[in-house]
């Protein structure tokens, strides 16, 4: 590692200088390195507890189809599968307002209130009382508490990188900023050895009967420390230049969406993460599902499943950063085309891997997967976040990538559990995820080379 790439080294004058551009020029290196370094750690921690927070439902289906439905019957799962979908329908509610109030009065204190609001969403689930207790009440108020947490990471993503964004020097900035796109996976990875644990510890009936609530009450604790952290940080240079100097978007959703610039940037933002579904929620949410309810239990008990799951974790968070680090010396378009073309050039023979119902392959194919699947991971919101000016980022960034996650990621388990069934094909998820890898590919080329250029402000 060099000098330069350390997150704790301050941005030099010629980087400063950089990212002095626009109508509000914003002097970088006033971030020094430690205060740089902080906002890193905030986002990585704040995205830790939120995904946690959110994949935990996917993780848990199973048992929450049991105790909240009433019986993990295929009826039930598809229930409980809609509930997934249902908070991905909150989401873009969650980007108009939170884009429009972070483009407003700042990402700080909104992001720390989100942390809060899906924490006690989260814990909430843990508390609802089973179906054989308050009858349809129980999914009814799973419904509920999916949609504030829907509302909440509709919010959340493009705020946390936006404010890592405009905290990084330019020459490092999809560096820094991947360590939210690892806090991510670390979180599932520690929400499916959590669960494992508890599964090894108390049996698969205590896990039924009562234990499955106690990875939602976690959350509890988790979303007191990241609120802790995100509050000790100052508002982001980018945004305060803004604001002293009065260039602040007094309606930043009309800005954006009057904007044939800007509304194109927002169709790319639609149709460039179309590989984010089949690749973050098919391969690491939906997977331990997957693995159990399809191949069948007698191949893969949740544990089992839980356990192929977080080895492809381990896989991608070690190569998020790598392809980061990648992307900042060769560009984002060659790591993002690279990734959408590696995976669909191995969705199928490693799908057919998983298919076989032994550990060994479904480990082998779920790690390969992951790593084709890393560079995607690693740059797509980088090179989001940098299409926006800071003036509109977190409002039309949110929106857009909110939109496409409602189109190809929030339906994935619902639609991948009734092709499965309707067909008898195992193997959908291969396809879903070769036709979506080729439609970021097709959006590649239709994006501009931003690697190292300064953020616009307005």
């Amino acid at each position: 590692m060099t000098t330069s790439d350390r997150l704790d080294i301050p941005a030099d004058r010629h980087e400063a200088s950089s990212e002095t551009t626009g109508p509000a020029a914003v002097d970088v290196a006033s971030a020094n390195g430690k205060v740089v370094r902080k906002a890193t750690i905030a986002g990585a921690v704040g995205s830790f507890v939120e995904w946690y927070d959110y994949g935990i439902y996917g993780l848990l289906v199973t048992y929450l189809a049991i105790n909240i439905m009433g019986e993990a019957d295929a009826g039930n799962l598809f229930l409980t599968n809609v509930g997934f979908l249902i908070s991905f329908i909150a989401r873009p509610f969650g980007s108009v307002i939170c884009g429009y109030f972070g483009d407003k009065l700042g990402r700080k204190g909104l992001l720390a209130t989100l942390l809060v609001l899906i924490s006690a969403a989260t814990a909430a689930i843990g508390l609802i009382p089973s179906h054989a207790v308050i009858g349809v009440a129980a999914p009814a108020l799973l419904v509920l508490f999916r949609v504030l947490q829907g509302f909440s990471a509709g919010g959340e993503v493009a705020g946390a990188m936006s404010f890592v964004g405009e905290y990084a020097p330019a020459a490092r900035r999809n560096y820094m900023m991947s360590f939210i796109a690892v806090g991510s996976f670390v979180a599932l990875m520690f929400g499916s050895a959590f669960s494992a644990v508890l599964i090894t510890t108390l049996g698969d009936a205590s896990m039924t009967s009562w234990a499955w609530r106690v990875p939602f009450l976690l959350a509890v604790p988790l979303g007191y420390v990241g609120f802790y952290i995100r509050r000790q940080l100052e508002e982001t240079p980018h945004f305060k230049a803004l604001r002293e100097q009065k260039t602040v978007a007094r309606n930043p959703l009309r800005d954006a969406f009057t904007s044939r610039r800007h509304l194109k940037a927002i169709a790319l933002t639609i149709f460039l993460p179309a590989l984010n579904g089949p690749g973050y929620y098919l391969l690491f949410v939906y997977m331990p599902t997957y693995l159990k309810t399809s191949l069948g239990a007698h191949n893969f008990s949740m544990l089992r499943a839980l356990t192929v799951t977080s080895f492809s974790l381990v896989a991608i968070a070690i190569c998020i950063p790598l392809m980061a680090r990648l992307s900042d010396r060769i560009g984002r378009k060659p790591v993002l085309a690279g990734s959408a073309i590696a995976m669909a050039a191995v969705s199928y023979p490693m799908f057919k891997l998983i298919t076989t119902g032994e550990f060994g392959p479904a480990c082998i194919g779920t790690i390969v997967l992951a790593i084709a699947f890393s560079g995607h991971a690693a740059v797509v919101h980088t090179t989001l976040a940098e299409m926006f000016p800071t003036s509109v980022r977190y409002s039309a960034y949110s929106i857009g990538f909110s939109l496409s996650t409602v189109i190809f990621g929030g339906s994935a388990p619902l639609v991948m559990t009734e092709l499965i069934k309707s067909t008898g094909s195992n193997l959908i998820p291969a396809f879903a995820s070769i036709i979506t890898a080729l439609i970021t590919l097709v959006t590649v080329a239709f994006l501009r080379e931003t690697k190292g250029e300064p953020l616009a402000a307005g």
